[in-house]
């Protein structure tokens, strides 16, 4: 007769505890592993393979997307030629996101990282164009604020780069375009400085106004200020006391601007010199 072993209700309990141990155990080792083997899978994603997801989100639009993208292949591989393409993508990139001083420093770093790539022309046009659209916003447009007052600081930055862009790489398919903002800019800069001159001049501060018309005449010539830029150096050599050169500005004037000769009826009636 074979003989039954008997178990007692605590070495069962024993017994399922141990198993449930066991279980959870290799659950959690397999979790863990999965992980792990997630972990590798998106760490060793090739450059090449983090480009492409990146563009993909660039072209759909997902800016964010493809800024992390971006910045996770230029960091994991900075040395490989799609990190090359990438740092000129997220130029782009942070452009559409609305992070213009990134924008601005992803330019400058390539800018001084690569001074002999091809597409250095369009860093530059890049950078100019941040700077450009950070001196008005939509709603100076929408209510036609009068922008002649305010310091165009960045201007002044796109013009320069701007006109590097048209100045070293004339046959860059971005130098049109750079070449009419740079029209803007100029006009834009001139209005702001007979602006400032004509607030000299109503505080009796002849030099300082005279420095900034010839700053027009001088650096912005051709622009539609040259006019203002003439009535006002008159005006200062006048009070100065230098006849001569009030005189040659004059004539300046005469033979540009024949219809304002600088004693005609429309110049008389203006006088916006004098506040009173």
């Amino acid at each position: 007769m074979t003989q039954k072993t008997a178990f007692s209700p605590s070495s069962r309990r024993s017994g399922l505890r141990l198993v449930a141990a066991c279980t959870l155990a290799a659950l959690a080792l397999f979790a863990s592993g999965c992980k792990t083997f997630r972990h590798r899978d998106e760490s060793g994603a090739s450059p090449e393979s983090l480009f492409k997801q990146a563009h993909k989100f660039l072209d759909e639009g997902s800016y964010g997307a493809a800024v992390k993208t971006y910045e996770a292949l230029t960091a994991r591989y900075p040395f490989s030629d799609p990190a090359k393409q990438a740092r000129l993508d997220l130029i782009y990139a942070y452009y559409k996101q609305h992070e213009k001083e990134a924008a601005i420093d992803a330019a400058d770093s390539f800018i001084r990282e690569n001074p002999t790539h091809p597409r250095l022309d369009y860093a530059y046009y890049m950078k100019g164009l941040v700077y450009f659209e950070r001196d008005i916003n939509f709603l100076e447009r929408w209510m036609k604020v009068d922008i002649s007052e305010r310091p165009p600081q960045d201007l002044s930055k796109s013009l320069e780069s701007f006109q590097h862009l048209v100045t070293q790489y004339p046959q860059s398919e971005y130098a049109a375009d750079a070449h009419q903002r740079m029209m803007y800019v100029r006009n834009r800069l001139a209005d702001y400085n007979i602006h400032v001159a004509r607030y000299y001049v109503k505080r009796g501060a002849w030099i300082a106004a005279l420095a900034r018309s010839r700053e027009v005449i001088e650096t912005f010539e051709g622009s539609p200020r040259t006019r203002d830029a003439l009535e006002i150096s008159a005006l200062c050599y006048d009070r100065l006391g230098m006849k001569d050169l009030a005189a040659d500005s004059r004539k300046l004037l005469a033979s540009n601007f024949p219809e304002s000769s600088a004693g005609g009826a429309d110049h008389k009636k203006k006088r916006w010199w004098k506040p009173f």
